[in-house]
């Protein structure tokens, strides 16, 4: 079984579903295979923070695709409802006026699906093929123009247009990354709106593309070499810094970025575990606090969050905080920055960690929110 296969237990799943929102009665827990969803429209519109979860729909057990829950003002996650039609919901991009959502079907024939949020409920307008098989990552260029989605199989990174009315355009480009197994993991959007940057767990590299606006054209401008065996997954930017998570060495290295080259330059190395920490240990997910204080990455194995301090020197240790299930894929901060929710998939759970947003603490809660085989989750403020 390949790598990827092994880590996710995600299998082949076929497109299914008509666009349209099913209700629940309880969290996200897969019905009878033969039970079909109900036919009443549930509204998001309610009081609270909507927010949007993504599960792996061919997995076992199988997850719901694209769910909307509310949290409501306890930071408790409720369930709203269902939207069919989007398989395997692996990772999320929003519009710039956050009124649509773009989602990765992290399916073998791979395909990215465009929904509408600014209406009573959820409407998919249409899906696309991604370009590759296996999508992971999806981003919006901040004019709101194009999306890049990175697929993780082939090693391949493609441009779409989005159109006026927020669906999915023609591809205008595809760039397949060099390498015997390249493995795109994430593909996102320097600060400055300039570059392009695609991370490949399986090529050891990184990739900083220029960008053309007028023709949705990729060209490549750096080709940042990693130790062999790293397997970089993920990248958060910070101002002229950024921050690289690797999968398969459980570390994150401080990259100097220097916009107006366009180019990487790695400097510190700082580890995401426990020094007495033991097993095997794959990393998922980086990112920083709204004030830029504060960094975490998550810990599949270990099933923690590391916690780092940030100043000028770099990345300072603060320890780790259990997430209270087990392989934490991916977590997100509130609007608020006071709560860190945590996609556990393979308990299938969201908790919460209530946050301390001066000294950055996380501290364990008993808040879950019932979600098989979930990947990723994301809130709409």
């Amino acid at each position: 079984m390949p790598r990827r296969r092994f880590l996710t237990a995600v299998g082949a799943v076929g497109f299914a579903g008509a666009a349209g929102i099913a209700t629940t009665s309880t969290a996200c827990a897969a019905p009878p295979a033969a039970a079909p969803h109900p036919a009443t429209p549930a509204t998001h519109h309610q009081a609270g923070l909507m927010t949007l979860i993504g599960s792996y729909t061919s997995a076992n057990p199988p997850g719901r695709g694209l769910e909307v829950a509310i949290r409501n003002e306890a930071g408790v996650l409720e369930p709203s409802g269902v939207v069919d039609g989007v398989p395997d919901a692996s990772f999320f991009a929003w519009s710039p006026d956050h009124k649509f959502l773009y989602v990765t079907n992290e399916i073998p024939q791979g395909t990215i699906t465009a929904v509408d949020l600014s209406a009573h409920h959820p409407v998919v307008l249409n899906s696309r093929p991604s370009g590759g098989a296996g999508p992971t990552h999806i981003a919006m260029h901040p004019s709101g123009e194009f999306l890049f989605t990175a697929n993780y199989t082939d090693g391949t990174v493609a441009v779409h247009r989005r159109n006026a009315d927020g669906s999915i355009g023609e591809s205008t480009d595809l760039v397949k990354h060099p390498g015997s197994q390249p493995h795109a993991h994430q593909v996102l959007v320097d600060p400055t709106k300039r570059w392009v940057v695609a991370v490949d767990l399986g090529a050891d590299a990184v990739f900083v593309y220029a960008f053309d606006t007028a023709t949705g054209k990729l060209t490549q401008h750096q080709h940042l070499e990693l130790p062999a065996g790293s397997g970089p997954r993920h990248l958060a930017f910070n101002y002229t810094r950024a921050y690289l998570l690797a999968e398969l060495k459980s570390e994150i290295t401080v990259l100097d970025w220097d916009p107006e080259a366009g180019r990487f330059t790695p400097g510190q190395v700082v580890g995401t575990r426990e020094p007495d920490a033991s097993g095997e240990n794959f990393p998922a997910e980086i990112a920083i606090s709204r004030d830029a204080k504060f960094a975490y990455a998550s810990n599949r194995g270990d099933d923690n969050i590391a916690t780092f301090a940030i100043d000028e020197a770099g990345l300072t240790f603060q320890g780790t905080t259990p997430t209270g299930g087990s392989w934490p894929r991916h977590f997100a901060l509130d609007p608020e920055q006071t709560s860190l929710f945590v996609a556990n998939q393979r308990a299938g759970t969201i908790t919460r960690l209530a946050r301390d947003p001066g000294t950055g603490v996380l501290t364990p809660t008993q808040d879950s929110f019932a979600c098989p085989s979930v990947a990723a989750i994301t809130f709409h403020g």
